[in-house]
């Protein structure tokens, strides 16, 4: 008995040890916590992998880096929404220029093609003093009627030498947007081969930010020179909330029987694509229906692909929760012209320079002035509406205000012809004669202007005052590299999910 009870015991407390022994070597696993990607982060990729129009060449956009959610939400987390947003971009400063974030409580880019925004109420250009590439001046080249500006006594010409007391440089021009500065104006400003000679006024002035809603249709002036009627228009921005001020401006133009136009776009850095169009419409009027420009979206978006039409009707938009929202259409009033004389320059871009590439297919188009930025891409605004596919305003989030204003299309006239990396003007005004001949729109003084009348008259200008020097031999070839408008207002589709539904 006692050596069966002890077999027994041996056998029991074998098996024990064997269970022991299971549990200890195969424990159970331990789950894997899933990482929650950052709302806002999840908008920011998804909506880029979705439409940026470069998102093939982007490693980092591809469908692939969503595969596992804890490494996609590993690398979307961590970072601002807009560090991510711009470490997305494609060659971002080389090929992409122009795509840009912002958050609505705190803006870092005005491009909106109609807006109230804050603003001093002047547009500048920024030119180097010299060879150096260092020592900057700005150049004003307008003023927004009954703007802080306009009250402090600024004028278009006026040029800025100093900014907060310190001299205006490489290191501080990008402060001259903001909220409040303190400037020094040039009180003679001399040109030499070597570059800019200022010399300052003894008093400042103080130029604070308010809230405008900026008329682009800036200046219209009929002259008359040897039975022409020439009608010269400075336009600033293809603003969809002023339609219906441009579609005036062309009635009045109309009336005032011009026949020759030349079209100011020197400070024009683009804007709503349909205003475009409606502009070539008021222009020449007779190519109703014919296509004007094909938009080339990327693979993802081929249903959205193809050509945009001229029409014989112009939307008009009004501003609600500052953002354009269609009232009613009026129809175009039409010049019937066959040829214009546009002014351009280093500010000039993307709906702009869509306005000449694309309408030189139907009427001739003289070009005068300066190198052209050479953005021939457009976008339109993405909000974090993913049930919309990011495009639908009315359905966005309100946990937060964060929008993106990426690269999502290129464009081309309406036979698709490569475009050029800049438009060459077909006649060139060195940028310095700027600087020689400070006058107010309109005054023939203005080197590209007078050009632009020349062409037209036949004949030879001659100016008391004007400063004719044509050996002036200065420029800089870098200017765009230091003109902080050269981000440009783009090229923007306006209403652009109700215009494909």
């Amino acid at each position: 008995m006692k050596l069966k009870n002890l077999i027994l015991i041996l056998l029991v407390g074998s098996i024990f040890t064997s269970c022991s022994k299971d549990s200890g070597s195969d424990p159970e696993p331990v789950p894997i916590k899933a990482v929650v990607p950052d709302e806002i982060n999840n908008f920011v990729w998804k909506a880029m992998n979705s439409w940026y129009y470069w998102q093939p060449n982007v490693p980092d956009l591809a469908d692939s880096k969503i595969a596992s959610s804890n490494t996609y939400a590993d690398f979307i987390n961590g970072k601002t929404p807009d560090a991510l947003f711009y470490s997305l971009l494609y060659q971002r400063g080389t090929v992409d220029r122009f795509s840009w974030i912002e958050n609505s409580n705190e803006v870092v880019n005005i491009s909106n093609t109609a807006e109230v925004k804050k603003s001093r109420g002047f547009s500048y250009g920024v030119y180097p003093k010299d060879t150096g590439n260092v020592n900057l001046v700005a150049l004003i080249n307008y003023i927004v009627p009954s703007s802080p500006a306009d009250l402090a006594g600024l004028k278009r010409g006026d040029v800025i030498t100093k900014l907060n007391d310190n001299p205006l440089t490489t290191s501080n021009y990008n402060e001259l947007t903001n909220t409040q500065i303190t400037i020094t104006l040039a009180a003679t400003v001399g040109i030499t081969n070597t570059g800019l000679v200022t010399t300052d006024k003894a008093t400042t002035v103080t130029v604070a930010q308010t809230d405008i809603d900026e008329n682009p249709v800036a200046y219209y002036e009929k002259k008359v020179y040897n039975g022409k009627n020439i009608g010269y228009l400075v336009y600033n921005g293809f603003k969809s909330d002023y339609n219906d001020e441009l579609n005036a401006a062309f009635a009045t133009m109309k009336s005032d029987g011009i026949n020759e136009l030349v079209l100011d776009l020197r400070y024009n850095g683009g804007g709503s694509l349909e205003t475009a169009i409606a502009l070539a419409q008021m222009i020449n009027g007779s190519f109703t229906s014919k296509p004007y420009a094909y938009l080339d979206f990327n693979d993802k978006h081929n249903n959205e692909d193809g050509f945009e039409y001229l029409s014989d009707k112009v939307r008009v938009f009004n501003l609600v929760d500052n953002e354009p929202t269609f009232q009613r259409e009026e129809n175009i009033n039409s010049l019937a012209l066959t040829k214009i004389y546009v002014l351009v320059s280093f500010q000039t871009a993307s709906a702009s320079e869509l306005t000449i590439q694309c309408f030189k297919k139907y009427i001739s188009v003289t070009t005068i002035g300066e190198e052209t930025v050479g953005k021939f891409v457009g976008s339109n605004t993405l909000y974090d509406s993913p049930a919309n596919n990011y495009i639908s305003y009315t359905n966005r989030s309100t946990k937060h205000k964060w929008q993106m204003q990426p690269i999502t299309f290129a464009y081309y006239n309406k036979d698709k012809d490569v475009n050029p990396t800049k438009i060459t003007p077909d006649y060139e005004i060195n940028p310095y004669y700027a600087f020689l001949n400070r006058v107010e729109f309109g005054n023939v003084k203005d080197p590209c202007l007078k050009k632009a009348v020349e062409l037209i008259t036949g004949q030879t200008l001659q100016n008391k005052g004007q400063n004719t020097d044509t050996k002036l031999s200065f420029r800089n070839e870098n200017l765009a590299a230091f003109n902080p408008t050269n981000a440009a207002k783009g090229l923007y589709i306006e209403d652009f999910k109700s215009r494909k539904e």
